[in-house]
């Protein structure tokens, strides 16, 4: 018999060199893929939000919710109650799958998801109803009292016209928000500075993904796109975030300038 004869140190650091460097040329390719598939898996989220928000304005006459606006502001009518029995049996709808972390996990602004104090008015037991997401509603998509300031601003039931150019349900930072046209993108990525910069956040490579008021349109949306879209009634689709309104690349927060302009 011959004699044996294993690997030398010299062979071995040759073949850990090569898997290191293949793994740094793979792990990059590896990071995009999962992005994307979460991505894709955020999408089919907010498909599944549709056909919630659908049978709640179904069983409501066409009404959406009318959100904190009951006496002295509470929560009792905003969406993760109203919608509860409808999408307690789909699993974890609340949680966008790139931000399932709270924000108190100390996880990067885009990709946190809100808490919640449901607390005693909402008529939810403690632990009945998730109180933790990444999604949030348009609060000028609500049923409000027509006495209320800015009524004229809300959409008020799901029978409007061009209703996919209505962003309804989305990749958020908090639950709900009331974006107008002069609100400004954040100077600093992780520091929210209006209710638009709740939604104006990375969480999808430039991108959120957004279910629109025809409760059928999901698409994902370029983050200076979101300026562009009829938030509430008298929202100006042209106002000065948007080219037509006049904006230059270099208006744009560092951050954003390499996304893509609208």
């Amino acid at each position: 018999m011959g004699e044996r004869r294993g690997f030398t140190l010299i062979e071995l650091l040759v073949v850990i060199a090569i898997i290191a460097l293949l793994m740094a040329i793979l792990m990059p390719a590896l990071q995009r893929v999962k992005k994307q598939a979460q991505a894709v898996a955020c999408m089919s989220n907010l498909k599944q939000w549709g056909l919630v928000w659908a049978m709640y304005t179904e069983d409501n006459d066409g009404k959406l919710n009318t959100g904190g606006s009951t006496a002295g502001g509470d929560a009792a009518n905003d969406w993760p109650v109203v919608l509860w029995s409808y999408y307690r049996q789909r699993g974890s709808l609340t949680v966008c799958p790139s931000a399932r972390k709270p924000h108190s996990a100390g996880v990067r602004f885009a990709f946190g998801a809100w808490s919640w104090d449901k607390g005693p008015w909402t008529g939810l037991k403690q632990k009945e109803a998730p109180d933790y997401g990444s999604y949030g509603q348009n609060e000028w998509v609500c049923y409000r009292d027509i006495s209320r300031p800015s009524a004229g601003k809300y959409w008020r039931t799901r029978h409007v016209k061009n209703a996919d150019t209505i962003p309804l349900f989305f990749d958020c930072a908090w639950l709900d928000l009331y974006p107008e046209p002069t609100h400004s993108p954040s100077d600093v990525e992780e520091i929210p500075s209006s209710e638009m910069s709740l939604v104006c956040i990375n969480r999808h490579s430039g991108y959120v993904n957004s279910i629109f008021m025809d409760f059928g349109t999901v698409r994902k949306v370029g983050l200076k796109q979101l300026w562009t879209f009829r938030w509430h009634r008298e929202f100006d689709t042209a106002g000065y975030w948007t080219r037509a309104g006049g904006v230059t690349p270099g208006d744009w927060p560092q951050w954003m300038r390499s996304f893509k302009d609208y």
